[in-house]
This record gives C-alpha cells, sequence and structure tokens, in this order.
C-alpha cells in the first residue's frame, strides 16, 4: 500500500476561477474549494488571473504555491510531498511548503500564496 502522499495514484482537480477582489482592500481573495475537501494528501492545480497555483493539504494545512519552478518551469503539482518538503520531479529541487524557500538556498523558491478558510471555503490571496 502507498504512503498518502505518493504521487503514482494522484488525481488532479483543475479548476479555472474569476478572481473578484474585495472592496475595501488590497487582497484580491479567491474561492480554490470547500474546506471540508481538506485532507492529507489532496492538491489540486487552480488557475485564477492568470496565476497558476499548486495546491497541498499537508495535515490540515493548505499551503498555496505558484506552480511553476524556478529552475526551469517544470510543474509542481505533481511533485512528491514529504511532511513540509515538496520536490520537483524534473530536477528533484526541494522547496518548504510553508516559504516556497529551497531547502538550503534561503532566496531562492517559488511565491507562496496566502491562504485562509473563510464561510467554510479555502480562499487564496492573489495581491502581490
Amino acid at each position: 500500500m502507498e504512503a498518502p502522499n505518493s504521487t503514482a495514484s494522484v488525481e488532479l482537480v483543475v479548476h479555472d476561477v474569476i478572481a473578484a477582489p474585495e472592496v475595501a482592500a488590497m487582497s484580491q481573495w479567491i474561492d480554490a474549494m470547500a474546506a471540508e475537501e481538506v485532507c492529507d494528501g489532496a492538491r489540486r492545480l487552480l488557475r485564477a488571473g492568470g496565476h497558476e497555483i499548486a495546491l497541498f493539504c499537508v495535515g490540515e494545512h493548505v499551503y498555496a504555491l505558484a506552480d511553476s519552478c524556478p529552475h526551469q518551469g517544470a510543474s509542481l503539482v505533481t511533485g512528491k510531498l514529504d511532511g513540509g518538503a515538496l520536490s520537483c520531479r524534473a530536477h528533484g529541487l526541494r522547496f518548504d511548503l510553508a516559504t516556497g524557500c529551497m531547502r538550503g538556498a534561503p532566496g531562492f523558491g517559488v511565491r507562496v500564496y496566502p491562504v485562509r478558510i473563510h464561510d467554510h471555503r479555502v480562499q487564496i490571496d492573489l495581491a502581490p
């Protein structure tokens, strides 16, 4: 039996979302999924407002990172999860899910998007 973080049988769900900015703030929160869908090992690719975002559920936490490895642009959504780290399938670069930084090379990494639970929905902030 494979571990829940294995990518051998990963089912990817791709969502195209039209971003709707909040009126009184600089934030641009978009809806990603229902909070009930958060389960360890789940992942999704979200396309919204010109962004491609890889979502990863580890335990009860949801992480959102730009879905492009800074090395050569490979998709990260199918990468290997190992606790709080993600390995790019193309060349093995490892990124911290919380910071987006490459392990052992602070300052080099992928964009991390803020995540919140609001009205039983997981939301991502697209604001720069």
